[in-house]
């Protein structure tokens, strides 16, 4: 699909000014760009066999073989000649047979392709689409067609016909017409209804339409800015984007700021609203040392039930008859010909006495040791145990380091649909994991949604040994979780400290510890850990480029596996999203026999290296997952995984993005033997400590530095970390909280 017709409005000259308007069927589409606000199609008028006219407008694009009435006006392009440039049009019923056929044939119609077409208008002729719509039983005159087939060809039609009034309504008000889908699946015939009474339910209510799309809607029909609606819609999208960035509540004046800034109104008016929405439930609040603290209700929730949860959990821990535990690792200790270190056997000891167990410590201090001794004591037990991580990567690192199976927790708990902020999991605490004990791995990044739902489906008596780094960063939604239980200190933790691996075997390992005391990394000592001193940031780009394209590849690396870049941002040129761009041009280039589709904001290609953006229950694949894209058909991007093919209908291209680079965020619990990262002064609000630090412990072989020397000083220099809004430590530890 080619972009080269799409006019620039300073190219044309409008040589005739006079309103006209256009009927006909569309012949083809040549351009529609990925957000649905421009299209560039191909119009047979008049129902004429032959020639076609070019059209033009800011909507949509419509169907092949559909009818349409065009109003707006013709217009010269200086490159592409005459053409009309169409301000709005209105969908019409096909009328001949020719256009009956082009329009079925389209794919416009579920369980209609061009054969099928053919057939359909041979036998009714001009009547086929009245057939269809009110006479669907006659649909089995037609070989091929039974009665399911018949019933799904009426359905999808007529429910096509109520989806084009919801996006002609639409279009009519100033919106794009590429949200109609979504709104219709979610209200069916009552869409239209919702919109002109309260859109702002779709910011709740349809998956993919947050409150600006909502406000967007609400304004082109007439809704003020201070409606009720937009003020209880604005409060509830505010607190979202507060949760968003890692908390689970925030202080009602903070709130109140943020909602008024937020819609553009008086602080006062956002205050009086917030006190209503408390009044009536829909907020819930924490009042701790005089201050007020707002939570979503399914974060206040959540929080309460993790740290009640774990209390129960330590004290109901089944008891294990032999006392003498540390006789026992020590027996294990000599039969594994090993030498622990005392933190090592007192986590193994730990592990045997307590109901809870947190381990923490960095790369390299044992953590794998002591979690196949942890094993090993809890089997020679009779215990079955499970093991499971938040991502499939973690979860497969996992499985290789212990030589057992290993699940994500979303597999583990056997997730089946629902939405992001509640999920539906077959197991709970009506069906809890078969398992007597539980080893979680990379629990840093599970935030306190996720850490609610597991403890759920945990039985009486099951013990829990959560295991990761507490220096990286924390989980990207909401809570710290990890952090908190060591807070708390109610839950038993072990910190392993000692580093075992020598300096000849790995630089990366000595320079992960440095950087989390606050020294410079060295940087000369082994071609492991390198730092390119680079000080224009495009040059940055091209050299992280050259990398993965040339230098990389000859050694053997497979770059599109083995080496991942990451980045602290995703603007600028060495953000995320123009790494991908330039990435994906070098390492998998357009060819002729390469299918593409246009997402959002950026170009699907067949070869891409691509990832999951958010949970979806019903695909079964998660937010961080990585995959590649095995092919583009009609619309569709199916994307191979690890563990299964997933098919990406339209409308759900969003869920995806290019993967060559990503943020450091979004690389947690995940291993790679090579990690590229740019550290340009472009960069430094983002910069610091526990970021860079993250970021390098994802690599296994090689880390490649590329910036500037101030850059990196920045970073290694930067120790504060963002204070998250969270009581789970405080409700643990008891103290007078609801």
């Amino acid at each position: 699909m080619g972009t080269e017709e799409k006019p620039a409005a300073e190219q044309t000259n409008m040589f005739d000014a006079v309103d006209k308007s256009l009927e006909g069927i569309v012949d083809s589409i040549t351009f529609q760009s990925g957000d649905g606000s421009f299209t560039v199609f191909r119009l047979r008028p008049g129902g004429q066999e032959r020639g076609t006219v070019a059209v033009v407008g800011k909507f949509p694009a419509p169907l092949m073989g559909e009818q349409v009435i065009l109003a707006g006006q013709w217009v010269e392009h200086l490159r592409f000649g005459r053409q009309f440039k169409a301000d709005t049009y209105r969908r019409i019923a096909p009328t001949s047979e020719k256009g009956i056929e082009r329009f079925l044939a389209s794919g416009a119609v579920k369980g209609v392709g061009a054969a099928m077409a053919a057939r359909l208008v041979k036998h009714f002729g001009a009547k086929t689409l009245e057939v269809i719509e009110f006479f669907p039983q006659r649909l089995v005159e037609i070989e091929g067609i039974g009665s399911k087939k018949a019933d799904m060809i009426h359905k999808s039609y007529t429910d096509q016909a109520e989806l084009r009034e919801v996006m002609l309504f639409l279009e009519m008000n100033g919106v794009s017409g590429a949200y109609a889908a979504k709104i219709y699946a979610c209200y069916d015939a009552d869409a239209i209804a919702v919109l002109q009474s309260d859109p702002y339910r779709m910011a709740e209510e349809v998956s993919g339409i947050g409150f600006r799309i909502a406000d967007q809607i609400a304004g082109a029909l007439g809704f003020s800015r201070d409606h009720p609606s937009r003020l209880a819609a604005g409060v509830q999208y505010a607190l979202l984007q507060i949760a968003q960035a890692g908390h689970c509540c925030v202080p009602e004046e903070m709130l109140t700021q943020e909602t008024a800034k937020l819609l553009g109104l008086d602080s006062a008016e956002v205050a009086a609203v917030v006190g209503t929405l408390i009044k009536q439930g829909k907020l819930r609040t924490e009042d701790f040392h005089g201050m007020l603290l707002v939570y979503p209700t399914y974060l206040y929730r959540a929080e309460r039930y993790v740290a009640q949860r774990l209390l129960e959990l330590k004290k109901k821990v089944a008891a294990i008859n032999d006392k003498d535990f540390a006789a026992l690792v020590a027996a294990w200790e000599a039969d594994s010909s090993l030498r622990l270190a005392g933190a090592q056997r007192n986590a193994l000891v730990a592990a045997l006495e307590h109901g809870i167990l947190v381990l923490t410590g960095g790369p390299g201090t044992g953590k794998t040791t002591t979690v196949r001794g942890i094993l090993k004591l809890l089997q020679d037990q009779g215990l079955k145990i499970v093991l499971g991580a938040p991502t499939g990567r973690a979860a497969k690192r996992l499985s290789e380091t212990t030589g057992r199976e290993a699940m994500t927790i979303h597999r583990l708990l056997e997730a089946g649909g629902g939405g992001e902020e509640d999920p539906l999991f077959a197991r709970n605490e009506d069906n809890p994991l078969d398992a007597a004990a539980v080893i979680i791995d990379e629990t840093s990044m599970m935030d306190i949604t996720l850490m609610s739902h597991f403890l759920r489906a945990l039985p009486d008596g099951c013990r829990v040994i959560l295991v990761g780094d507490v220096d990286q960063l924390p989980a990207v939604g909401p809570g710290s979780v990890l952090k908190d239980i060591i807070r708390s200190g109610v839950i038993s933790v072990v910190k392993l400290t000692e580093v075992f691996r020598q300096t000849g075997e790995s630089m990366i390992v000595l320079n992960a510890h440095r950087i989390n005391r606050g020294y410079i990394p060295d940087c000369k000592s082994s071609l492991d850990f390198q730092f390119r001193e680079i000080d224009e940031g495009a040059a940055v780009a091209d050299a992280i480029v050259e990398l993965c394209r040339s230098e990389l590849a000859k050694e053997g690396f497979d770059v599109q596996r083995e080496v991942q870049v990451l980045s602290p941002m995703h603007k600028q040129v060495c953000g995320v999203e123009n790494l991908n761009k330039l990435l994906q041009a070098a390492l998998n280039p357009h060819t002729e026999n390469k299918a593409a589709i246009i997402g959002v904001n950026q170009l699907f290609r067949e070869g891409d290296k691509v990832m999951q953006t958010r949970n979806n229950y019903i695909k079964r694949v998660f937010n961080g997952d990585i995959g590649f894209i095995l092919a583009i058909e009609e619309g569709k991007v199916i994307v191979r995984y690890p563990d299964d093919d997933v098919v990406y209908d339209r409308g759900e291209h969003d869920e995806l993005t290019l993967a060559y680079a990503m943020s450091v965020h979004k690389s947690q619990g995940s291993e790679y033997p090579v990690v590229i990262m740019p550290l340009t002064p472009g960069h430094h609000i983002m910069l610091q400590r526990n970021l860079l630090y993250t970021a390098i412990t994802r690599a296994r072989e090689r880390v490649i530095l590329l910036g500037t020397r101030a850059a990196l000083q920045t970073a290694v220099g930067n120790d504060r970390t963002r204070r998250r809004y969270s009581l789970l430590a405080e409700r643990i530890r008891g103290e007078g909280l609801c």
